[in-house]
């Protein structure tokens, strides 16, 4: 079994092979070391943006959650949810960490080896126990695994976010060809929708082994028939709200909507600009024209909710993607992904970071769900109207500052994941949050409208 073939934590029914487990860790800790390599240290140690940390920061807290989790507190008696002092990110809020006394790139290489030999020391000696919540189907590891991956992705909207020259990447995949993906060569028609019958739905899952807390537990919710896109919203969909004064309309934007385009000036999304008549956009370091045939990436909640009322919908509930992503009406069972239960890759949708692209909303022809709406895994986040709250019976684990403390109407759920998304971090349960100014993240949306 090689590490290059292991990109996603899996529900273990029974105690996880330990190799299976050294071999996920040192996949995910290479892609951490790929995705920083050929950075100076002056670039790992910048502030680039005030919303984000120094790189090196990331990278420490990395390692210092792993060694909390798969050391410290890997018999169960929780000492700390975060470990504390320089790395511990309710001490130090991102705009303060640049004036940490941060290591150098070689001294942080060093301390990531000394703490990957302890956690290997300790999984060689580990004696599985069911009994502590902790090991029951490895979910440290796989807390952990996730946590780094989800890292990976906040420093690559760091590196979108970079000051100076714009990030090299590395190294570069292309998008899946027809023959891998299914693609008939067939564009979807811009803004089709789909119909969701409505009725009784399973959301969320009782996984224990890989899903966080705010995924569980499963329960069942009744849905009115309602509409959904059958794609994101497109670049050229979102260029027609634009030339139609989208920006300049204050009747399509919620009170709290017209004060962010007030204070911001905001006039199309992050990373765009206009050259003459032409708008062009950034991706890490390819610039071009902005292609109509993308889903639109880097806007807001509020510009996503104008968008909608703009065209005559509304932003569909996160039950309502969920539903429209995972439910087999024929089945009556909801689906791990959008394509069926097998594990996400490269092939099946644009994630796991190494396009380092959007890719045209016609390109993974097998990222489809039951009822035909394609693409809602990966490309970019997907915004959802509901704000973020535990399910009934809501239980905290391990610790309530992951989930818990952000509960409440300050933040707005995203699904479905992001090209910059690792495989090990995605599913049809998984809910991302953010303030709802927040462009810097990897985000779109596609609209709903009842039935």
């Amino acid at each position: 079994m090689t590490a290059s073939r292991l990109t996603t934590p899996r529900s273990f029914s029974a105690s996880p092979p330990k190799q299976e487990i050294a071999d996920l860790l040192t996949e995910a800790r290479e892609r951490t070391v790929l995705l920083i390599s050929g950075l100076s240290d002056e670039d790992l140690h910048r502030q680039h943006d005030p919303l984000m940390s120094p790189i090196i920061w990331d990278v420490g807290h990395i390692a210092h959650f792993e060694e909390l989790w798969l050391t410290q507190n890997l018999d169960g008696a929780i000492e700390f949810s975060e470990m504390p002092g320089m790395y511990n990110p309710f001490e130090h809020p991102r705009a303060t960490r640049a004036s940490l006394a941060l290591p150098t790139l070689a001294q942080m290489m060093e301390r990531l080896r000394e703490i990957r030999v302890r956690v290997f020391d300790r999984l060689d000696s580990l004696e599985w126990n069911d009994d502590n919540p902790l090991l029951k189907g490895g979910y440290v590891y796989n807390m952990v695994l996730q946590h780094e991956y989800q890292h990976n992705e906040t420093i690559l909207q760091t590196l979108q976010l970079k000051k100076g020259a714009p990030y090299q990447p590395p190294h570069r995949i292309a998008f899946a060809s027809p023959a891998e993906s299914g693609v008939r060569g067939r564009a979807p028609e811009s803004g089709a929708m789909v119909s969701f019958a409505g009725g009784r739905v399973t959301i969320g899952t009782d996984d224990r082994a890989a899903a966080y807390d705010n995924e569980r537990p499963q329960h069942e919710v009744e849905l009115r028939p309602f509409l959904i896109d059958r794609t994101a919203v497109t670049n050229g969909q979102y260029l027609d709200f634009i030339s139609d004064g989208g920006y300049d309309r204050q009747e399509l934007w919620s009170d709290a909507g017209r004060r962010w385009v007030t204070e911001t000036g905001a006039v199309a999304p992050k990373h765009w600009f206009r050259d003459a008549d032409s708008w062009f956009h950034r991706i890490m370091d390819v610039t071009r024209a902005v292609d109509r045939a993308r889903p639109v990436c880097h806007v807001c909640y509020h510009e996503a909710e104008a968008f909608a009322k703009w065209a005559g919908k509304r932003l569909p509930t996160e039950f309502e993607w969920e539903a429209a992503a995972s439910w087999h009406p024929a089945s009556g069972r909801a689906r791990g992904f959008p394509w069926g239960d097998s594990a996400p890759t490269s092939k099946l949708a644009n994630i796991d970071q190494l396009s380092f692209d959007i890719a045209p909303v016609d390109t993974y022809d097998s990222n489809v769900s039951p009822v035909g709406c394609y693409g809602m895994v990966g490309d970019v986040w997907e915004w959802t109207s509901s704000d973020f709250g535990g399910y009934p019976g809501f239980q905290s684990f391990p610790y309530k500052e992951y989930s818990e403390e952000f509960f409440g109407p300050d933040y707005k759920v995203l699904r479905g994941g992001s090209w910059a998304t690792r495989p090990g971090a995605i599913r049809n349960t998984f809910r991302n949050w953010d303030y709802p100014i927040r462009r810097q993240i990897f985000s779109g949306f596609r609209c709903a409208r009842d039935a």
